[in-house]
């Protein structure tokens, strides 16, 4: 008896879109839960910095050996045993008796969420459409908002915050053994998975190949965000999204010392790592802030938390579509004008649902950047050099997703949670100097 090929894929298809929820599901968690967990362990606010920087270094650790291990064990293998190590992480992160224990969980959920997004990255590249790659990585940014709710829920139900961690470790749980008993399903992956779809998503032009696809780091950033995954997630992140066309291959090989000469090449990357800044910060301390600083209460501000994320999810599915169709070059200055001005609001001295709006706008208008950040590399420093730029953007958004945000936490630690709204209104015009310098900056056309 033969089985139609569809069907797997379209299971694979759904299995990849419940992994992406998963990656930004712990982004989502630290922000809320962060202020019962100082509390309980008796540490100060800045010391949130050690964790971002621990799940950073093996988030970037695992991705760059992804690679060599998706060589050896195929995607299927790697997916199920990065998912049952995160998992493990997260049941650390819930049975943690200090912080020395959660800063070392930190380290193996970032090895284990790189190695994840790597490998299911490495899946999408091959066997789906752009518009799948599009909505899988907006699933990320699902993810990290769905994350604060279940804190939320967690903290108003009089529980510990142990609780959320316990949930989220018990849904990894179940993915790893779903990808466990799909391990040889992944190893058929191809091209002609594109063809599958989830139900009431549109399929992509048949005969359409795969597009190279250069792919984001972080928390989620989500990075990223998911992510993106939004990222950071992570990183973070937050930080999680994927552009669906490769930049033109360079005419002639160019050497590594004239890429690292351009200008635009730096003020690229130190605007990458400004954006990540700007989106990991807002998520982790909007909760301290709405709560200490505006007087909200905790099940209010967690759902304002998770409103910021849901806007960026939102965002990305939305500004998407407008930036196809009115070119990315003006989509991405409206949307840095737009973050500097919800920066603005939650600066102002005002309720705390003023300070809710400008998270909204804040999230709403960054949805697009990093993806149209990334597409416009190629504008900003030749198609020659584009390559190389975006390998250093991506890693220097992963450092921007962990010590900017940490260094708030220590600003916030010496004086109050009010120089969030200042800092992030900085940051935003920074950014916007950045890029309107990068952009004129334009590298000499190749030989």
């Amino acid at each position: 008896m033969s089985t139609s090929p569809a069907r797997p894929r379209a299971a694979l298809l759904l299995l990849a879109y419940l992994a992406f929820v998963s990656l930004g599901l712990p982004d989502g968690l630290i922000g809320v839960g962060w202020p019962s967990i100082r509390a309980d362990f008796g540490v100060p606010t800045e010391a949130v910095g050690l964790v971002l920087t621990a799940g950073t270094a093996g988030y970037l650790a695992s991705s760059v050996l992804a690679g060599f291990t998706l060589a050896r064990l195929g995607v299927g293998v790697l997916l199920a045993g990065s998912t049952l190590l995160a998992a493990v992480a997260l049941t650390g992160y819930a049975v943690s008796p200090g912080l020395a224990v959660v800063v070392g969980c930190a380290l193996v959920l970032g090895l284990g969420s790189g190695a994840i997004d790597s490998g299911l990255n490495a899946y999408a590249a091959a066997a789906l459409g752009p518009r799948q790659m599009n909505w899988l990585h907006a699933f990320f940014g699902l993810g990290v908002a769905i994350g604060p709710l279940i804190m939320t829920g967690a903290l108003d139900a009089g529980a510990s915050w142990r609780w959320g961690y316990g949930i989220v470790a018990g849904a990894e749980l179940l993915l790893a053994t779903a990808f466990v008993f799909s391990v040889r399903a992944w190893r058929a992956r191809g091209p002609a998975a594109a063809d599958a779809v989830l139900p009431g998503t549109p399929a992509p032009d048949a005969g359409t190949p795969a597009p190279d696809v250069p792919r984001t780091g972080g928390t989620a950033p989500d990075t990223p965000v998911p992510g993106i995954g939004d990222a950071a997630s992570g990183p973070v992140g937050s930080l999680g999204v994927v552009v669906e066309h490769a930049p033109p291959p360079a005419t002639r090989p160019v050497p590594v010392r004239e890429t690292l000469r351009l200008p635009a090449v730096w003020l690229g990357t130190l605007a990458f790592a400004v954006y990540v800044a700007i989106e990991v910060a807002s998520g982790l301390w909007a909760f301290l802030l709405l709560t200490e600083g505006r007087g909200l209460s905790a099940g209010t501000a967690g759902l304002c938390v998770s409103a910021y994320w849901g806007s960026l999810f939102v965002g990305r599915v939305v500004q998407g579509v407008v930036a196809e169709r009115l070119g990315a070059a003006g989509v991405l200055r409206a949307s840095l004008v737009g973050m500097a001005a919800g920066a603005a609001l939650i600066a102002l001295p005002a309720s705390g649902w003023v300070a809710v709006a400008g998270l909204v706008v804040v999230g709403f208008a960054a949805a697009p950047v990093f993806p149209l950040l990334t597409l416009t590399t190629a504008d900003r420093v030749g198609a020659a050099h584009a390559d190389r730029a975006i390998g250093l953007q991506i890693g220097t958004s992963a450092l921007g997703a962990s010590l900017v945000p940490a260094g708030i936490g220590v600003l916030i630690g010496n004086t109050s949670v009010e120089v969030l709204g200042p800092v992030l209104l900085a940051l935003a015009l920074v950014l916007i100097a950045l890029h309107a310098a990068g952009s004129r900056r334009r590298a000499p056309a190749p030989a």
